[in-house]
């Protein structure tokens, strides 16, 4: 293993934040990008990278990596140091205000100047000049922000990967994921292993998030050249959804390492056997037909469904409650579904999201995330 520190561009006088990348070796023409705390407030992912290092660790030293691999895990430094009163502000830059899992870069458009004239009959080597543009763009490229060098970092690691597994949770949820179509057949055994309850999916799911980022590159240039020259797959994107953020815990978060772990080697990134695969527990289901249920107006939330449940259109999922009028407001399913997730916090402000159901019907356009 090797341990690679990577400097950002200093927000400030007298600061100075890195990221920490561990590599391990393997067949360097596969490759296996894993990160986690993208959010930084996100803490089940990185207790599953840290057990992944030491997995990982073991497996490079036993000869049965098949890839190679690169864990980074603590993705986002300047959310980490993001503290008010206690309270750990992880998911939005305070200085600008941004999603840090929003507005990552399109490379696409740019690699297609770059290679037109240079790809060639095949593939295998177009797959190594497209992996070498990617590295020279982010590796050239000047920051303006420290979010934006801490953007590009990570960019320029996980976009040349086969496989990007990036460890998210969620406020109050099942084990969940999102992907998009073209990549679903090669993520379900992670989803099987993991015993993911609901896979969502989507090719533009909204707001330029990183997954979806990382693999745009591959996608735009197979488009653009997949007439004239063998092009590679490109690049396969997952973010997998480890419950909600108080699910932090030692037994959990190593049967998670080794679910994933089985996963890769079933997929054959790793060397090795294991067991008759789990079952999916649930099929895929659009990104564009979850329903989102918001509170109309402020008050005390009372659940009245629980996690995993399904819901059938106009069932009460929850209730908002004032408790000085009196008035008790239900939530009511339009359309069903799972109910997959739902917030964290019991007192609602007005139009705040409370709950959402994973289904087939909503027919939402648009930016398909949650804000």
């Amino acid at each position: 293993m090797q341990q690679q520190h990577h400097p950002l561009l200093s927000a400030s006088l007298g600061t100075q934040r890195e990221i920490y990348s561990f590599h391990f070796s393997g067949d360097g023409h596969k490759r296996v990008y894993i990160q986690a705390a993208l959010h930084g407030d996100e803490l089940p992912g990185m207790a599953v990278a840290w057990f992944l290092k030491q997995k990982l660790l073991a497996l490079e030293s036993a000869g049965q990596l098949k890839a190679s691999f690169t864990l980074v895990p603590v993705a986002n430094p300047l959310a980490l140091g993001q503290h008010w009163h206690g309270t750990h502000l992880g998911r939005f830059h305070t200085l600008s205000g941004q999603d840090f899992n929003r507005r990552f870069p399109a490379l696409g458009e740019t690699l297609v100047d770059e290679l037109a004239g240079t790809l060639t009959h095949s593939e295998y080597e177009n797959k190594r000049l497209i992996r070498d543009a990617i590295d020279r763009h982010y590796r050239d490229k000047i920051a303006k922000t420290e979010l934006d060098a801490q953007r590009f970092t990570l960019m320029r690691m996980a976009s040349q990967a086969d496989l990007m597994i990036d460890l998210h949770c969620d406020w109050d949820a099942l084990p969940h994921l999102y992907t998009t179509p073209h990549a679903w057949p090669d993520i379900e055994p992670l989803a099987r292993w993991l015993g993911s309850e609901v896979q969502l999916l989507a090719q533009i799911s909204g707001g330029e998030p990183f997954d979806e980022a990382c693999c745009e590159p591959w996608q735009t240039l197979a488009e653009r050249f997949g007439d004239e020259y063998p092009m590679p797959r490109g690049l396969l994107p997952v973010t997998l959804e480890l419950r909600g953020v108080a699910d932090v815990a030692a037994d959990q978060a190593e049967k998670d390492a080794d679910a994933i772990i089985n996963a890769l080697i079933e997929s054959d990134y790793i060397a090795g056997e294991v067991n008759a695969s789990p079952a999916l527990i649930n099929p895929a289901t659009p990104l564009a037909g979850c329903e989102y249920i918001f509170a109309p107006h402020s008050g005390l939330i009372l659940n009245r469904r629980a996690l995993g449940e399904k819901i059938k259109a106009g069932e009460v999922v929850a209730e908002i409650v004032d408790p000085i009028t009196d008035q008790v407001t239900p939530l009511v399913a339009e359309f069903g579904g799972v109910l997959y997730a739902r917030h964290l916090m019991k007192f609602a402000t007005a139009g705040m999201l409370v709950v959402r159901l994973a289904g087939e019907s909503a027919g939402r356009e648009g930016d398909l995330l949650v804000g």
